[in-house]
C-alpha cells in the first residue's frame, strides 16, 4: 500500500520502476518535473519519499529541479530526511534478530541505504535550510527521526542549527526534548 499517483511519471518514480521513468522520459522530456495535481510531488520527490536512490540518481543526472516544492511545501530533502523504517521493516527485524543477527543486517542494510540517498540529494544544488509548511528543515526532520548517521552530512553541508520551526523549536530544541544526547552533542559541537 503506498501512494497513488495521477503522473505516470511519478508513480513509477515512488514503484521503483527505472524502465518505465525512463521511456516516460524519453516519451516526454516535460516530464522530468511534472508536478502530480493532487500531492504536487515531482518524480524525484515521490522517488525520495519511497528511498530509490537510484531513481533519484538517474533524475538527477537529467537535471531534475531539486528546488521545487509540493503541496506541503517540501523538497526531496525533506523526504530523504524523513525515511525511516516501515513497519513491515521493523516486523523483519524483530522476527530475524533472534536467527544469527539477520535482522540486525537488515537494519544496517536500511540505514546504509537511507545515508546513500542522502548523499545522492545532497549533491545537488538543493536548497539545505529550505522549510515546510511546518517550518521544519531537513535538520529538523533528521533530528526528530535520532538520525544519527544522516545529521553529520546535513552539517557537512552547513545546514542552519537555529531555525526555528512553527513549534518554535530548533532542531537542538527537538533532540533535547526527546533525550538524544548524542544528536545534542552533535549539533552543540557544529555551533
Amino acid at each position: 500500500m503506498g501512494i497513488l499517483y495521477s503522473e505516470p511519471i511519478c508513480q513509477a518514480a515512488y514503484d521503483n520502476d527505472i524502465h518505465r521513468v525512463y521511456r516516460l522520459l524519453v516519451s516526454d522530456g516535460k516530464n522530468l518535473n511534472i508536478q502530480d495535481k493532487f500531492t504536487g510531488d515531482t518524480p524525484i520527490i515521490a522517488a525520495s519519499r519511497q528511498g530509490n536512490t537510484r531513481i533519484v540518481d538517474y533524475l538527477l543526472r537529467q537535471n531534475a529541479d531539486v528546488a521545487i516544492r509540493n503541496k506541503k511545501q517540501r523538497t526531496c530533502l525533506h523526504y530523504a530526511a524523513k525515511k525511516k523504517f516501515s513497519f513491515l521493516d521493523y516486523l523483519m527485524i524483530a522476527i530475524l534478530m533472534p536467527i544469527l543477527l539477520i535482522g540486525y543486517l537488515i537494519m544496517e542494510e536500511k540505514l546504509r541505504k537511507n545515508v546513500n540517498l542522502m548523499k545522492v540529494v545532497l549533491s545537488s544544488k538543493v536548497d539545505i535550510d529550505a522549510v515546510d509548511y511546518k517550518g521544519n528543515t531537513a535538520l529538523h526532520y533528521a533530528c526528530q527521526r535520532k538520525s544519527h548517521r544522516i545529521i553529520p552530512l546535513l552539517l557537512e553541508k552547513n545546514a542552519d542549527i537555529s531555525i526555528k520551526n512553527k513549534d518554535g523549536e530548533t532542531p537542538l530544541d527537538i533532540a533535547r526534548r526527546l533525550k538524544f544526547i548524542k544528536i545534542v552533542k552533535m549539533l552543540r559541537k557544529s555551533d
